[in-house]
């Protein structure tokens, strides 16, 4: 098997104030101006695991769709692509709540609606939800369910609009505004995955506020990292018989290491070059099924990170 590139690390000394983030590498201009690299880096378990090919191109060329597509709806920090694994976006304080919207009784983490429903919670987030709902149940509206953000590793935990309030983590109209952005995003996004044969069922947003005091949309936006996407013309069928509905399975290799190990503590065994090659390819499926558009991968046989540094040359103090 032909190994295919990878970016593994982007460390560009020329560049100042780095930051080095599981995925993604950020250098802070003087002018206000953020340089984030995504690298091909998969991480689970608090940990790296490994690198996919193509990934971080995969993830910044979605993004960059799903940002031009909303660009009406609220403004981003987006201001230039010099290649195809990097943004250059306005520098931001990132509000310290997530915003995740679920227009399903899904998922499977702590946070997940599906989850606590299935504790015999109906009341979450602030909300009221009815008894008699299936999992994978179509919501009778989308919701919010926010979560404080973890800067430092913690987990994040389940916030309620009143919560975010009384705890003064967003100012009332900071909260209005990141709900009304939130709900609109979601339901754009929905409605551009429907033409696309998929369902978005959940994603997350992340805002932040400008030197002006803008609230704007920051991070990533719909990316089959941040959001989970059902195969519409298979979801009925496996509704009806109570399975989890197909989607982008990209967890091959979190549930390949989890099976050999116990990954919060022992060390990750070597994993096999053709299951990093079938979640690569998973990957970009995802783009060109999410955005209709065709993955155009770097074939000249130069380093990744040679590129990237001959892009942000200019940038260069």
């Amino acid at each position: 098997m032909v190994a295919l590139p990878v970016l593994t690390d982007a460390f560009i000394p020329e560049l100042p104030n780095r930051y080095s983030g599981k995925v993604r590498e950020n250098y802070d201009l003087a002018d206000g101006r953020r340089i984030i690299i995504a690298t091909d880096r998969l991480s689970a378990f608090d940990r790296i695991l490994t690198a996919i090919p193509y990934k971080g191109q995969v993830l910044t060329q979605t993004a960059r769709h799903w940002f031009e597509e909303t660009a009406d709806i609220c403004p981003n920090h987006v201001l230039a692509y010099p290649d195809p694994n990097v943004v250059i976006g306005t520098r931001l304080d990132i509000l310290p709540v997530e915003m995740v919207v679920r227009g399903y009784l899904a998922g499977t983490t702590s946070t997940s609606v599906l989850t606590k429903y299935k504790r015999g919670e109906r009341n979450m987030y602030g909300l009221s939800l009815p008894d008699g709902l299936r999992d994978n149940e179509r919501l009778p509206q989308p919701i919010l369910t926010p979560t404080s953000k973890a800067f430092d590793g913690g987990h994040d935990e389940p916030l309620s609009g009143a919560d975010i309030l009384a705890q003064k983590l967003l100012t009332p109209e900071q909260w209005d505004t990141v709900s009304r952005y939130a709900l609109a995003l979601f339901a754009r996004g929905q409605q551009r995955a429907a033409k696309r044969g998929l369902i978005l069922v959940d994603t997350k947003y992340e805002f932040g506020v400008d030197r002006d005091g803008r609230v704007v949309l920051a991070d990533e936006i719909h990316t089959a990292d941040s959001s989970r996407y059902w195969l519409a013309d298979r979801y009925q069928a496996a509704f009806e018989a109570g399975e989890r509905p197909p989607s982008f399975d990209k967890d091959f290799i979190r549930a390949w290491v989890a099976a050999r190990c116990d990954p919060y503590k022992d060390p990750i065994p070597e994993i096999p070059a053709e299951l990093v090659a079938q979640t690569s390819k998973v990957y970009i499926q995802a783009f060109e099924t999410i955005t209709g558009l065709t993955f155009e991968p770097d074939l000249s046989g130069r380093p990744i990170l040679d590129r990237i540094r001959s892009n942000l040359a200019p940038y260069f103090s």
